[in-house]
């Protein structure tokens, strides 16, 4: 009998729901973490001339054949948990042969991926995505990614209107054991006047595109399941992750050659989720900002009743149908 691979973290709340809706229909789950390898998960892969790879992934109450996966769901799973007996040295290395050993396995079995995570770690570069949605028909807003204050100071000037300054990669640190994160900033004249400490890494600058609202697209396969996203706060306008608290949401209807654009940058960057940021203007205008391809999607799921777990999960059995 074929088996979805679910491999997330075990206290990953979102993934229960995706497994719920498996199960309820019918489906066979095998849920692991990555975590659980080597001391309560074993691998016995094996590959030969007759056949691809086969063999058992086994905890101590379920076990699954390789060759009976016809899909996996891959979302953030924990690292490896080795015995504490090891040093240092021991451990880094038993941890890379972990993941060249079990993860090379998985990821090379040929089944239904949500998402693959070679394809998710291309597709988390905001340059690619930018790239990728302009080529894809999406409007993007003009943007830079420099360390030199001067070509900030030059790209504000040509904007002829705010610009904001943000994250290029993950908006996330742990400083003084806290998590901290860096939302974007509306920069101010006070701001441009003094850049210090903008030549010390890359920043992304990007244009301040005037807005009513935004909206939370999450595109599962052909599924486009958009929300908006309505602000009540100045610090949630210019970052609605700044502040939960004052937002709203309600569904609605993705445009045409918004929806287009979205299943051609699927396809481009072989995904089959995404969560996808967009600004719309007054003019109804969509203008694309960024897309996570493991992006959290249960809050809005929760907020406006969107099938989006039983969508990844029609999706992984193979039944999605286009919408």
């Amino acid at each position: 009998m074929s088996t979805i691979l679910v491999i997330a973290a075990r206290d990953d709340w979102p993934t229960d729901r995706v497994v719920k809706a498996l199960t309820d229909g019918g489906a066979e789950v095998f849920r692991m973490d990555t975590a659980e390898f080597p001391q309560e998960l074993t691998l016995a892969g094996r590959i030969d001339a007759r056949r691809g790879w086969s063999g058992g992934l086994t905890t101590a109450h379920r076990a699954v054949d390789l060759a009976d996966v016809s899909a996996v769901y891959y979302r953030a799973p924990n690292a490896f948990d080795l015995p504490a007996t090891m040093s240092g040295p021991e451990r880094r290395f038993a941890a890379a042969q972990a993941r060249a050993g079990l993860g090379g396995i998985i990821s090379a079995l040929d089944c239904r991926w949500v998402n693959h995570p070679a394809a998710t770690s291309r597709a988390e570069y905001k340059p690619l995505q930018l790239s990728t949605a302009r080529a894809c028909g999406l409007t993007i807003p003009p943007t830079l990614i420099t360390n030199r204050p001067d070509a900030a100071l030059a790209f504000a000037g040509e904007m002829h209107g705010d610009i904001i300054c943000k994250p290029v990669a993950s908006p996330v640190l742990i400083e003084d054991d806290q998590l901290k994160t860096v939302y974007t900033r509306r920069l101010t004249p006070a701001d441009m006047s003094d850049l210090r400490g903008i030549d010390t890494t890359a920043h992304l600058f990007q244009a301040w595109v005037d807005k009513t609202h935004e909206v939370r697209l999450t595109a599962v396969g052909g599924q486009l399941l958009a929300a908006e996203v309505h602000a009540s706060s100045d610090q949630a306008h210019t970052d609605w992750r700044a502040d939960y608290a004052s937002l709203t949401y309600r569904a609605t209807e993705v445009p045409t050659d918004v929806a287009a654009g979205v299943r051609r940058y699927l396809d481009a960057l072989g995904l089959r989720f995404a969560a996808l940021d967009f600004v719309v203007s007054s003019d109804g205008g969509w203008t694309f900002l960024e897309a996570n391809p493991c992006g959290q999607w249960d809050w809005i799921q929760h907020a406006t009743g969107l099938p989006i777990a039983e969508a990844i999960a029609d999706e992984l059995r193979g039944d999605a149908h286009e919408h």
